[in-house]
């Protein structure tokens, strides 16, 4: 039986990660990026598929674990019957080849520890062949080599299945073994195994404590922004500056169900809000990194815009089931890749220009082409924003009119016409300011349940969603519209045990392509309670909130999805889109400095807030208007 999902703590170097569980068993890592194949995958199968444990010999969990404060440096205590022992967990931000150390160190008494490592190379199928070099073990497959050096253990076992070291850790004794990825054609040991372990901790908890020194949130959990900023600092992808989904693939939306989707690549959808959280909470690098990455990766023709894309923007992420792995508690198909790809959504050209207005608000610099882009996007969208899609949620169903993806064309109409207005440049406004108009029009016309007195998912359908939550947020239509209060008070219909479901069913449906039903959403549940305090309604957003805190694991981590039911986390784990929602939710529900409401009408600022530009380049002057304010 796997362990349950918020089990699992996150450990990362900013280009890979691992999922250690409460055991001490790291039961998921690929290397040497997010999105190569697993070597450890137990975490979808059995300890057959691979895992590495480090914990005494009395085995069972251990008895308390946190993150050092401000770090992702993990910590774990054993209170066994003859003395206490910790582990601590760690992966040095890549300076070359990626590592994961574990240090072992005896609190009191005298403790036996065993380490198990049983590496599958293939995503959990191939057994490698496992030597000895010196005081090193290295394990083969194919192109991937995985050295294991450290201090000498009492007691070796094992072989070609396993690596089984013993060590008796009396009171102030250390141990530590590193784990090393290299390519199997290098020869010899790598430089990281000659790093002592004491040196790569300090490193280590040194950089994380600087970057979580530059947050800039000061409200009431603080503590919570920063754990969830440290997850989405740990799910970039250090070298280009993508932020993938979550670290792993497969987890369920339904325990024992086929909602299991791989989120190891970076979804445009994220990116507003991404890049909004950064820039808001002080990370103006880790902003302009993700800026960088998205333009890069659209670069090409409109018509071609995906919905995801690979770490480095690669567009070809092929979706394969890997039928040796019997999945999360039975939950099956396990894929790899995704087929997102092919999905047509139109709210993502709204995602892309909303970011761009957003960058260029807040001052980043960007090349001159990028008006450019602007244009060719707009060209595009003015074409076909009419047209039937696949929504938000990237359903697996019929296409229809979301009103999601029509507000988006409004957001991209509008966001492009005040860029145009910043930079001088109005020759395509006519048409965008059209179109600006009848998305607007036709969403208040077509988009609106009477009988609910509430916007709904689709033109025709009486389903509700919550992507209809963001309305004010996005500027679409104010906070204070009645049209904006009946739609938050009808969203109470997709409430499940204190937290929002996605969408609901209507008189006509709202199938989504897929068997089964799933949990609730975290990242839906935080736009209620932005929605609450938006449409005035505070106590009742606290609430809100503090009911997704309470949900989060024991070192702060949110996967997708809540089963209130079974009171369990369920989906992929740690997930960025919950975080991000998490900090804005922080940030609304927070005084603003000067007493100002956190929440304004909208996010777009008049032209006349923001210095002007040189028409020229959008690389000089900046904005004057922080994001999100």
């Amino acid at each position: 039986m796997s362990a349950p999902i918020e089990d699992y703590a996150l450990l990362s170097d900013l280009e890979a990660a691992a999922m250690v569980g409460r055991d001490g068993a790291i039961d998921w890592l690929c290397l040497p990026r997010f999105d190569s194949p697993a070597c450890l995958a137990a975490l979808l199968g059995t300890e057959g598929n691979g895992f590495w444990r480090i914990a005494p010999v009395s085995g069972g969990p251990c008895t308390r674990r946190a993150y050092r404060p401000d770090t992702l440096v993990l910590d774990s205590v054993w209170q066994t019957a003859t003395g206490a022992v910790r582990v601590t967990d760690f992966m040095p931000p890549r300076a070359g080849l990626p590592c994961l150390v574990r240090v072992i160190e005896g609190l009191s008494g005298s403790v036996t520890v065993r380490s198990e490592l049983r590496l599958r190379f293939h995503q959990g199928r191939v057994v490698p062949w496992v030597r000895d070099v010196g005081h090193c073990t290295v394990a083969v497959a194919g192109p991937d080599a995985v050295w294991l050096g450290g201090d000498t253990p009492e007691r070796v076992e094992g072989g070609e299945e396993a690596t089984i070291r013993y060590f008796t850790v009396p009171a102030g004794r250390r141990v530590a073994l590193t784990l090393v990825w290299s390519p199997s054609h290098r020869p010899g040991p790598p430089e990281p195994l000659s790093v002592p372990a004491e040196t790569a901790l300090k490193e280590t908890a040194d950089f994380w404590r600087r970057w979580s020194g530059q947050c800039r949130y000061e409200g009431p959990w603080r503590d919570a922004v920063v754990r969830s900023l440290i997850t989405l600092k740990a799910l970039t992808y250090a070298p280009t500056g993508g932020i993938v989904a979550a670290p792993t693939t497969s987890l369920p939306g339904t325990i024992g169900g086929e909602r299991n989707w791989d989120d190891r690549f970076c979804w445009l959808r994220d990116s507003t809000r991404t890049l909004s959280c950064l820039l808001r909470s002080g990370y103006r690098e880790e902003a302009t990194a993700w800026l960088d990455w998205l333009v890069r990766a659209i670069a090409g023709d409109p018509a071609d815009l995906q919905t995801v894309y690979g770490v480095k923007g690669q567009r070809l992420l092929p979706e394969t089931e890997a039928p040796w792995l019997p999945g999360y508690e039975g939950s099956r198909p396990v894929r790899f890749g995704t087929s997102g790809v092919r999905s047509f959504q139109l709210d993502v050209y709204g995602e892309v220009i909303d970011t761009l207005w957003h960058s260029l608000r807040a001052g980043i610099a960007m090349p001159a082409h990028v008006w450019d882009l602007v244009e060719a996007l707009m060209g595009f969208l003015h074409r076909h924003w009419c047209e039937p899609d696949l929504g938000l949620w990237q359903v697996r169903g019929p296409r229809k009119q979301f009103v999601h993806s029509k507000v988006m064309a409004w957001v991209a109409a509008d966001r492009a016409l005040r860029m145009g207005e910043l930079l001088g440049r109005n020759g395509s406004s006519g048409e965008w300011r059209a179109m600006r108009e009848e998305a607007h029009r036709q969403v208040c016309r077509e988009g609106w349940d009477t009988a609910q007195g509430s916007f709904v998912q689709s033109y025709g359908s009486s389903a509700l969603d919550a992507s209809a939550l963001l309305m004010p947020r996005l500027g679409f239509l104010p906070a204070r519209d009645e049209r904006v209060r009946g739609t938050v008070r009808a969203m109470r219909r997709l409430g499940y045990g204190g937290f929002m479901r996605r969408y609901g069913q209507g008189r006509r449906g709202a199938s989504d392509g897929m068997p089964g039903h799933e949990g609730t959403f975290v990242s839906c549940s935080l736009w209620y309670a932005d929605a609450l305090a938006a449409t005035g309604r505070p106590q009742e957003a606290r609430e809100a909130f503090e009911r997704v805190l309470a949900i989060r694991n024991d070192v702060g981590l949110l996967a997708e999805q809540w089963d209130p039911d079974a009171g369990r986390q369920l989906g992929n784990a740690p997930k960025a889109f919950s975080h991000v929602a998490l900090v804005e939710t922080a940030f609304a529900l927070s005084p603003a400095p000067g007493g100002a409401s956190p929440w304004r009408d909208g996010t777009a600022q008049p032209a006349s807030r923001v210095r002007r530009q040189d028409p020229g380049g959008l690389s000089r002057g900046a904005a004057m208007v922080p994001v999100g304010g």
